[in-house]
């Protein structure tokens, strides 16, 4: 991984770059504006639903001033805490002002945040807004590289700008070899890219000679992508499933039919490793 002060560079196990703009503190401010404004917004809401069932928290209306205080803090930490944690955690990075600023955080290794991550970056945000909206936060991304507030620091995690773009797929391609780092050439990729059918790839019968050709460790990158495929942008996904799908041809002599897409071969020839390695 690379990054100058704008950049991350990130090289996946597969040999593909995929370079994400770091977000500067403009978006990041209008995104913490936006979901402040809608948390505040929600607060308000439920501050007016429970003024309707005032009658009903009569019963704890016997708790002293100070455990009132101290539930209510409790319960506005729980919320604000829980708004950012929950949102980032679970909607790949974004929270809504994040998706309007079009910025999303990730790991370091690019790839997509976990609740952990989340809790922590999320916990460390108090430390960051001392002692006035987020002063120690600017500090922080300005005195960091990689544009990182305390909160990133201690998750591992960055903010990018949500425009990632792949390295293009003929780039570097001379050798078959899934392990190959290759050089570059200027001839665009041949092969063809079809939508079949969902499940196709369950009656892709592959040449037995061809998959004997292929090794664990080539199991381990198709693995790998079956792995990460999910938290890849649709272009990267789609250029990284064609590179791997070359290798494997290049590498085992085996050729998909026409109506086969890249993907449904990768699993068909995943598949058919996975007997082989039960057999052996």
């Amino acid at each position: 991984m690379d990054q100058n002060s704008d950049q991350l560079n990130i090289n996946t196990p597969e040999l593909v770059a995929i370079e994400m703009p770091l977000a500067g503190i403009g978006s990041r401010f209008i995104a913490v504006l936006i979901d402040t404004l809608i948390w505040g917004a929600g607060l308000l809401v439920l501050a007016a639903v429970l003024w309707l069932f005032k009658p009903a928290l009569q019963a704890f209306s016997s708790l002293s001033y100070q455990w009132t205080v101290a539930l209510f803090t409790i319960a506005l930490f729980a919320l604000n805490w829980g708004y950012f944690t929950l949102f980032e955690a679970f909607w790949h990075g974004r929270t809504p002002g994040k998706r309007v600023a079009r910025i999303r955080v990730i790991q370091r290794s690019g790839r997509a945040i976990g609740i952990f991550e989340s809790m922590a970056r999320n916990f460390i945000r108090y430390v960051d807004q001392i002692p006035f909206f987020y002063a120690v936060g600017v500090i922080a991304v300005f005195a960091t590289r990689q544009h990182q507030r305390l909160g990133d620091l201690a998750a591992g995690t960055l903010v990018v700008l949500d425009r990632e773009q792949e390295t293009p797929l003929w780039a570097d391609t001379r050798s078959p070899s899934l392990g190959d780092t290759g050089t570059r050439t200027s001839t665009p990729p041949t092969l063809p890219q079809p939508h079949p059918a969902a499940g196709s790839h369950r009656f892709l019968a592959l040449d037995a000679s061809g998959i004997a050709k292929l090794s664990p460790s080539d199991l381990q990158v198709l693995e790998g992508f079956f792995a990460r495929r999910l938290d890849l942008p649709l272009a990267t996904r789609q250029a990284l499933a064609e590179r791997i799908a070359r290798a494997i041809q290049a590498k085992s002599g085996l050729e998909p039919p026409p109506d086969v897409s890249c993907e449904s071969f990768l699993e068909a020839a995943a598949r058919d490793l996975r007997d082989l390695a039960r057999m052996r």
